[in-house]
């Protein structure tokens, strides 16, 4: 498949097996923990299908004017994928070749000012201009972990339009049919703003962790009604045993 814009010659071509990926060291201390956590819950919402890329410095390929141009968003989501021939890993995506487009990028901002709002249309390619014109993304996520700050947008028209959230601050996320905002609190013994997801109810989407204590509180309630159900047939001379 081919992909034309007024300047641009865009193919979907695949990595050989023996090419090098790059190995960026990670610019920000609080990207992978960012990362694991929107995953985790959507895995114990039972959210993530097989046939699903939902990764974390996954690179996505492209081949623009006959150079290959590789980037690996913080965050990314893809639908749907073909499965690896001979049940192989997956070390790289290249969209329409491999399966569906990258529905939703995410962003967290690095140490690289400006990096991540770059629209540098030659190469080494911008990254907003590599997820709005070569890759076309409907969704990109930027987030400022230090300023707290969340931005949502949307292609529209071959251009990134930045959205307005809603009442309670969150931003609704289509590709995936859920609320993303901020949310303060501890995972894994880490205190800080973490990014959260909603369901169209406004659920919070729990991580297993969470998931677990409202288990265990559930069953010691239980069992403190079936100890409450005991005393009373005991004072009524019944053996609930």
């Amino acid at each position: 498949m081919v992909t034309k814009t007024s300047e641009l010659v865009v193919t979907w071509v695949a990595l050989p097996d023996d090419f090098i990926l790059p190995d960026d060291p990670v610019d920000n201390i609080q990207q992978p923990h960012l990362a694991a956590a929107l995953t985790e819950a959507l895995g114990t919402a039972g959210r993530i299908q097989p046939e699903m890329i939902i990764a974390t410095d996954f690179g996505v390929v492209a081949m623009v004017n006959q150079d290959t141009v590789i980037k690996a968003p913080d965050w990314l989501y893809v639908p749907r994928v073909f499965p690896v021939p001979n049940a192989g890993s997956r070390r790289s995506y290249t969209p329409h070749l491999q399966g569906d487009p990258v529905a939703v990028v995410m962003e967290f901002l690095s140490e690289t000012e400006g990096s991540e709002y770059s629209v540098r249309s030659s190469p080494p390619y911008g990254k907003m201009y590599f997820y709005e014109t070569i890759l076309q993304v409907p969704t990109y996520i930027i987030f400022d972990p230090l300023q707290l700050a969340l931005e949502v947008r949307f292609l529209r028209d071959g251009k990134y339009i930045l959205q307005t959230p809603n009442a309670e601050d969150r931003y609704w996320i289509p590709e995936l049919g859920l609320f993303l905002g901020l949310w303060h609190g501890t995972r894994l013994g880490i205190t800080m703003h973490w990014l959260r997801w909603w369901d169209e109810a406004g659920n919070l989407l729990l991580w297993g962790i969470e998931q677990a204590e409202i288990e265990k509180q559930k069953a010691e309630e239980a069992i403190a009604q079936l100890q409450i159900l005991q005393a009373k047939m005991r004072e009524l001379g019944i053996n609930p045993d």
